[in-house]
């Protein structure tokens, strides 16, 4: 058999369009003459259209088989499509309606004095409780969850393991609202008052332990499947070297896992960033500078947010959609300059 026979028929792309634009057409024409819907049911109909006209044609010219394929394919893209277009709306609309208090206003005071019909205030002390609260929370969840998911894979064993495992599993579905009134009657209703003539006080970094509760099972579920994909010749080949098992899970499974580890902290660090309640609960809010999270009231971004949209001055709606996108630029920068840090330092 010659090579030339090897080869089969191919749908060409112009036939392809050809079919998309008179699945659109014919839609069109159906839906919008007959009144039954708009534009957005005029796509649907046009797409399950198209899936039809491309069966039929492509089958007829590449076979039953490639036309199966084809309209898988047609599916596949869709349903990416799909996927990214509420999130391409979500960027949209952020940068549209925060660009209107992008000044330096915004970025370099409060809402302290500020009344209804001032246009001016911004969202500095929300962005420093924010970078505090969160870091905060970071340093002592990071710890806690890569040495509990350390645990779970190179040591637990017996019921024990299960136990936490078990416990883990439970508190990734925790409601937020639930951690911070934890951390209210523990935290600032019986131990604040110890440091304050026995009087409780809300405080950033009571914000930061109940943050702290939220971030420590998607950390230690992250980091405990990221481990156990490290492959197993890599620990076996230490050990024959006589390295001893601390050294090997520090210098040969922790620098491999790496990547992955620092994906599931930068979401855990998503998610306490964008948290309202515990911050509301815990550390009162407040429309002034604080620049200490261990006393007094403090604000955050995503409360900042919450306020401003639910604010009856015309200037408030803009101040809560910049400090929106401020904070979304936020984590966009802690992920990048993460992913940039942990890659440096992948074991090659």
């Amino acid at each position: 058999m010659t090579p030339s026979g090897l080869r089969t028929k191919q749908l060409p792309l112009v036939v392809n369009l050809l079919i998309a634009v008179v699945a659109l057409v014919v839609s069109a024409a159906v839906v919008l003459g007959t009144g039954f819907g708009g534009w957005v049911l005029v796509v649907v109909v046009a797409g399950i259209l198209y899936l039809i006209g491309l069966s039929i044609v492509a089958g007829r010219v590449e076979g039953r088989r490639a036309a199966t394929n084809r309209v898988w394919q047609a599916l596949i893209y869709t349903a990416c499509v799909l996927a990214v277009l509420p999130l391409a709306s979500v960027v949209w609309t952020l940068v549209s309606k925060g660009a209107n208090r992008l000044d330096g206003n915004f970025f370099g005071t409060s809402m302290n004095n500020i009344g209804a019909r001032d246009p001016m205030g911004g969202a500095y002390h929300a962005i420093i409780g924010t970078l505090e609260q969160v870091g905060l929370a970071t340093l002592m969840a990071v710890p806690l969850g890569v040495l509990g998911a350390i645990y779970l894979v190179e040591y637990g064993r017996g019921r024990f393991a299960l136990t936490v495992r078990f416990f883990v599993d439970v508190m990734t579905g925790i409601p937020s609202i639930v951690a911070g009134l934890f951390v209210l009657a523990f935290w600032v209703l019986i131990v604040s008052p110890w440091f304050n003539d026995g009087n409780p006080r809300f405080s950033g970094f009571a914000a930061s332990l109940a943050l702290t509760v939220l971030m420590l099972p998607t950390i230690v579920r992250s980091t405990e499947e990221m481990l156990r994909l490290v492959p197993g010749p890599l620990r076996e080949g230490a050990y024959a070297l006589g390295v001893p098992q601390w050294k090997t899970i520090l210098r040969i499974v922790l620098p491999t896992a790496l990547p992955g580890i620092v994906t599931g902290v930068m979401l855990s660090v998503a998610r306490a960033a964008g948290e309202t309640a515990p911050v509301l609960l815990v550390a009162g809010g407040a429309a002034a500078i604080n620049f200490n999270p261990f006393d007094g009231n403090q604000s955050s971004l995503a409360l900042y947010t919450y306020s401003q949209a639910g604010d009856a001055s015309r200037f408030a709606p803009d101040r809560a959609w910049t400090a929106a996108l401020t904070l979304v630029a936020i984590v966009l920068i802690l992920t990048i300059a993460a992913k940039l840090l942990a890659r440096r330092n992948r074991l090659s």
